[in-house]
């Protein structure tokens, strides 16, 4: 596991993340958090994602081992094609998400620096008599495009043109170059050689992609509501809270049309007959607080905890915002209240969750209604 500081850190101006967080081995920003914001949401910035865990997964049936004990359709996955995926416990609560690449007779695995190693010993407890060798990949990392103006920089990355989404394409001199749905409409990940992490950096910052630290990445992140495991989520969360629900075309890391993986009884069971507990919104925080709340932190309506917080960041457009996990039944317009700073609920971010569901309509045709 790497977790010394990034030696993009010596980048004139580089900030590094809060001391004890999840980001504090890489850059928050480089002296202009919400220009790096919109550079990228706008043009085209490179965020330092170098404390990524990437492990590595060789052998024969890689795959179909793979999607045995996972909850993503991937044993047909295509070369240079990529999903996310999550491993769940028996009660089908979220334990690990991954993205995942399969290159070459490789598959590759980027997940958070800290939920790395367990996600890696459960892939090796799981092996048994399977062609699969789980590797850690210490010597690789994450480098990250975000923006519109990515397209002018494929010469400077060696490539023809960018891959679709989730598709890969090879990149000079090792490593590969993914495309992802999220943050942004036009987001990429570089998963290369760490030897080469500042050599990639300064190429590319050179042919015009501008320094951004995590708080943009951050910050995008959660406007497109996509949830960070160990952040957003805690150790009750299920795949329909945190909308991760659908197969790769649906950019999601759940497949309905697939069975025989741990958990697997709560996804059906909550898709066909239920409503998860709670639900993944964008939270309004109220800038005048004195300070910003924590992960963590309680929701509260009137007193009583209607929720979990997570994420918390300053936007550039938006100004201090959050996800947060809220009780289902908890009405939009209510008033909350997180730490010391008032919340409302974005009503442009509540799921829609009044779809007729498949078990319910088998049942009521049964009962004759």
């Amino acid at each position: 596991m790497v977790d010394a500081p990034s030696p993009v850190l010596s980048v004139p101006g580089a900030v590094a993340g809060p001391p004890g967080t999840q980001d504090a081995a890489v850059a928050w920003h480089y002296g202009n958090p919400f220009g790096e914001q919109r550079a990228a949401a706008e043009r085209v910035a490179i965020v330092d994602r170098s404390h990524r865990f990437v492990l590595s997964i060789t052998g024969a049936e890689r795959l179909t081992w793979l999607h045995t004990i996972s909850s993503q359709h991937v044993a047909n996955l295509a070369d240079g094609q990529s999903a996310e995926n999550l491993d769940l416990d028996l009660n089908g609560r979220v334990q690990h998400h991954f993205v995942l690449t399969d290159l070459d007779d490789t598959v590759w695995i980027d997940t958070e620096a800290d939920h790395g190693p367990a996600l890696l010993d459960f892939l090796r407890k799981m092996v048994f008599w399977a062609d699969a060798q789980p590797r850690e990949a210490t010597d690789h990392a994450v480098l990250s495009l975000l923006g519109p103006r990515a397209r002018d920089l494929t010469a400077a990355l060696g490539v023809a043109e960018l891959p679709d989404t989730y598709a890969a394409v090879p990149l000079p001199g090792g490593g590969f170059l993914r495309r992802m749905p999220w943050p942004t409409a036009d987001s990429f990940d570089l998963v290369i050689p760490r030897e080469r992490l500042t050599e990639w950096w300064g190429k590319l910052t050179e042919a015009g992609a501008e320094p951004a630290g995590m708080w943009a990445f951050e910050a995008l992140r959660v406007t497109a509501l996509r949830p960070r495991i160990g952040r957003d989520t805690d150790e009750r969360t299920i795949p329909h809270e945190a909308r991760w629900i659908g197969g790769p075309d649906e950019h999601g890391a759940v497949h309905l049309d697939k069975g025989c993986y741990r958990g697997q009884e709560t996804v059906a069971r909550v898709h066909n007959l239920g409503k998860p507990p709670r639900h993944l919104v964008l939270l309004h925080l109220d800038g005048s607080a004195d300070e910003r709340p924590t992960p963590g932190t309680d929701v509260t309506a009137g007193g009583r905890a209607v929720g979990r917080l997570g994420t918390v960041v300053d936007h550039y457009e938006l100004g201090p915002i959050a996800l947060a996990l809220i009780k289902r039944a908890i009405p939009v317009d209510t008033a909350l209240v997180a730490g010391p700073s008032a919340a409302s609920i974005d009503p442009d971010s509540v799921p829609a969750e009044d779809a007729p569901q498949a078990g319910r309509l088998a049942v009521d045709r049964l009962r004759g209604r």
